[in-house]
């Protein structure tokens, strides 16, 4: 069975995988504070990291494996955006405004499309605090949206090395230094909805890993529910 489609927009090393989040980590800590957990949720699962960390690749094989749509982030930018990215301009903040909003907005608008659809994965970088708190609004704006972020890391060196040798992509390697500039590694006050996946591994390992999390988080989410419906 094929992923729905989504309409596209118009403008050798030893992995060391984190089996738990960068800090501990509550499974009962929801997204949103004011949710019903007696409702049945909806998930965006919103892959992100620099460039060269293979949100595309986690991304397109979650989107395989769960029979959810994937909605590609770097789509969404608009052709001003990407011509300062090809030639190696930061984005500034007011330059990804627009585009996080159209992409969050496009990912909840995925998630109504269907009653059946359960999910969406969504890559962005959201390399910010405040870029990552724009996406989580969708939470806040439906509570039968629960907003996951699965963070993929690994040293600055390693990513340039993987975009230097990527072939037909804006984004170039110069750019990695500027992200890493820019980054703010989720902290402890958002462990409640980030896992962090390290991408130094096999490829395979990292994608079976990402997969193994999120079918956790739903099993976790599905208990929560269950057990407020009992009461």
């Amino acid at each position: 069975m094929t992923p729905p489609k989504i309409p596209q927009p118009t403008g050798a090393m030893n992995p060391l995988f984190i089996r738990r989040p960068l800090h501990p980590r509550s499974k009962s800590t929801r997204s949103s504070p004011v949710r019903n957990d007696k409702i049945p949720q909806k998930h965006m699962w919103i892959v992100t990291g620099p460039a060269g960390c293979g949100k595309s690749t986690v991304a397109a094989f979650l989107s395989q494996q769960l029979q959810l749509p994937y909605i590609e982030g770097d789509d969404y930018h608009p052709a001003l955006n990407k011509e300062k990215m090809t030639k190696g301009i930061p984005l500034t903040d007011a330059d990804r405004w627009d585009w996080l909003i159209t992409l969050r907005d496009a990912a909840a608008s995925a998630l109504q499309a269907s009653s059946t659809r359960t999910g969406v994965v969504v890559t962005c970088s959201a390399l910010k605090r405040k870029y990552r708190d724009v996406i989580r609004v969708a939470a806040y704006n439906n509570h039968g949206i629960s907003v996951h972020f699965l963070y993929l890391h690994a040293s600055e060196q390693t990513l340039m090395a993987r975009v230097a040798a990527r072939q037909g992509h804006f984004m170039g390697a110069a750019m990695v230094h500027s992200q890493f500039e820019s980054l703010e590694v989720p902290g402890e006050t958002e462990m409640k909805d980030v896992i962090a996946v390290d991408v130094n591994g096999p490829l395979s390992e990292v994608k079976a890993f990402a997969l193994e999390m999120v079918r956790e988080e739903l099993g976790v989410e599905e208990e929560v529910r269950r057990k407020s419906q009992e009461y």
